[in-house]
C-alpha cells in the first residue's frame, strides 16, 4: 500500500471525512486549486488574484503534503495560525514543491503530476499525556528550546500505541525519547485532512 492509501484509509478510521467536516466539498476544492496553482506559478510567473470568503481568510496552521506516484514527494508546513488560511496553503504548497531539504525541487513535468494534501489545524490546547488519542490527536512537544511536532495520521499510519507516539514526537524535537515524563510541555490539536483523491472519489 502507498503512503498516499495509507492517508485515505487512516482519514477514514479517524472520522475525518465530510458528514463531520468543518470545510466543505467547494472549500476543499478551492484550497486544493490554490495549492497547485502555487506551485505552477513558479514555471509560469503567473501569480492568480482571487477574493476569498472570510472562512477561508482566517489564520490557521496548516501543513501542505505532496504526493508523486503515490510516493511523499514533499511535506511543508506552519504549526501555528501566521497567515490566511488561503495564503498558508499558498505558502506552504510551493515550499513543499522547491524548500523540502529531503528532496530536490519538484520540476515542471512532476508539477502536472502531482497530488496533493492538506492538513489544516485547529488551534493548540494543553494536553495530559494520558489524553492523547492515537488517530485524533497530533502532537507538539516543547523543552529547553526544543520542539517537535507529529500530524494525527503519523502514528496511525505506523501502527504505534500512546507511549510510541509521545517518544517519537520528543525524538523529532531531539530530546531523549522520555522527556514527555520528565517536564516536557505537551500540546495537541486536530487536524482535518483532505486532498485530491477525496474530490474525485
Amino acid at each position: 500500500m502507498s503512503r498516499l492509501s495509507e492517508n485515505r484509509t487512516v482519514r477514514e478510521r479517524s472520522g475525518s471525512g465530510p458528514p463531520s467536516a468543518e470545510f466543505s466539498i467547494e472549500e476543499r476544492g478551492i484550497l486544493l486549486a490554490i495549492a497547485h496553482e502555487a506551485i505552477f506559478s513558479a514555471f509560469t510567473g503567473r501569480v492568480p488574484e482571487a477574493a476569498f470568503s472570510p472562512h477561508l481568510s482566517d489564520p490557521r496552521g496548516v501543513f501542505t503534503t505532496l504526493y508523486l506516484d503515490g510516493d511523499l514527494r514533499g511535506c511543508v508546513g506552519y504549526a501555528m495560525p501566521i497567515a490566511p488560511l488561503y495564503r498558508a496553503v499558498s505558502e506552504t504548497a510551493r515550499a513543499a514543491a522547491f524548500e523540502d531539504s529531503r528532496f530536490l525541487p519538484v520540476t515542471e513535468e512532476e508539477a502536472a503530476r502531482l497530488e496533493v494534501s492538506l492538513s489544516v489545524l485547529s488551534c493548540l490546547f494543553p494536553i495530559q499525556a494520558e489524553e492523547v488519542e492515537v488517530g485524533r490527536h497530533g502532537l507538539v512537544v516543547c523543552m529547553g528550546g526544543r520542539r517537535g511536532l507529529l500530524l494525527p495520521q503519523v502514528p496511525a499510519e505506523y501502527d504505534w500505541d500512546r507511549e510510541t507516539f509521545l517518544e517519537q514526537t520528543c525524538r523529532k524535537a531531539g530530546l531523549p525519547s522520555d522527556a514527555w515524563r520528565k517536564g516536557a510541555t505537551l500540546d495537541a490539536f486536530t487536524a482535518e485532512v483532505f486532498g485530491d483523491g477525496d474530490l474525485s472519489s
